[in-house]
């Protein structure tokens, strides 16, 4: 177990949103470009990142046992929902500006915190509940637009605004699978088989039209699920270094870099209504971490007082 180095795990975590927002400008190009469907995206982004993972695991001397697994039905449920999630994501990027789709992805670890009181019965006080609410609130402003005049001049982005919701639903629901995964599971297995589950179920899309990608295409896709491995191995890095509460609240510079990629890039401008909306679900998001943490603090403080001494 390495030693705490907080200001290390803060830059690993701030590498691992960098680099999993470029992933998401990549798979949003192969939109753009060449209209490639969200099935297949899914396929190249989890297929390339699996020799990524192993050749981690290879250099840390744990590929022997850092794929064991005891619960593989649990694994494939997973697979299923993270699956539906990451679609829905990569879909919504297709249909909305990057800023906005990243905004409503905020969405997720608010609707955790009620998924777990209603799912796994985890005690959640009005605090939480009442950040959660400022959150949502966040997200219903970022979705309003949308559901105004059937979404202006372009209907797809109504499309855009449930599908995008939808993603932050799932991606919530793939939480609590986790949750109940690391009870048993290494964090290696989790991912390694995650992305094996959602290779499978993209290719499973191949009956339902895909395109055959030219050379800057395909260099797109396959660079996604390089991206996708290499974020995942510097998201697990960071929480070696650092508490979870610690590192937390950085996953929200991904909103500057979506902003500056998608003005940059893709040519979109965010409205100040999301502007508005994201600086509601970012501020709720940090609130929740920073008393989580502080009452994580107190309870070790307690735990100290009770432990006799000497």
């Amino acid at each position: 177990m390495p030693h705490q180095n907080p200001m290390q795990g803060i830059l690993l975590k701030c590498a691992s949103v960098a680099v999993f927002t470029v992933m998401a400008a990549l798979v949003k190009a192969t939109s753009e470009t060449a209209a490639v469907p969200p099935g297949q995206q899914v396929f190249f982004r989890s297929l390339f990142a699996i020799p990524v993972i192993l050749g981690w695991l290879a250099m840390r001397g744990e590929l022997s046992v850092g794929l064991r697994t005891v619960r593989p039905i649990g694994h494939f449920y997973r697979g299923i929902i993270g699956t539906a999630a990451m679609a829905l994501n990569f879909w919504a990027l297709a249909l909305l500006p990057f800023p906005e789709v990243t905004a409503i992805g905020y969405a997720s670890p608010l609707l955790v915190v009620i998924f777990a009181a209603m799912f796994l019965g985890e005690d959640v006080r009005l605090f939480r509940l009442s950040m959660v609410g400022m959150g949502l609130t966040g997200v219903v402003i970022v979705l309003s637009p949308q559901f105004q005049t059937g979404g202006g001049d372009d209907p797809y982005r109504t499309l855009g605004a449930v599908v995008a919701f939808g993603g932050a639903v799932t991606a919530a629901l793939a939480q609590l699978f986790i949750r109940k995964l690391v009870q048993d599971e290494r964090t290696s297995a989790i991912v390694f088989w995650f992305s094996v589950t959602s290779t499978l179920l993209g290719l499973a899309t191949l009956p339902f039209g895909w395109v055959t990608p030219d050379a800057t295409t395909g260099a797109l896709l396959v660079g996604s699920g390089i991206l996708g491995g290499v974020a995942q191995i510097l998201l697990t890095s960071a929480y070696r270094f650092a508490d979870a509460s610690l590192v937390a609240p950085f996953e929200y510079v991904s909103m500057l870099l979506a902003i500056a990629i998608g003005w940059y890039v893709f040519a979109e401008a965010p409205t100040p209504v999301v502007l508005t909306g994201a600086a509601l679900v970012i501020l709720a998001g940090i609130m929740i971490i920073w008393r989580e943490r502080r009452l994580g603090l107190e309870r070790n403080r307690q735990r100290k007082a009770m432990t006799p001494q000497g």
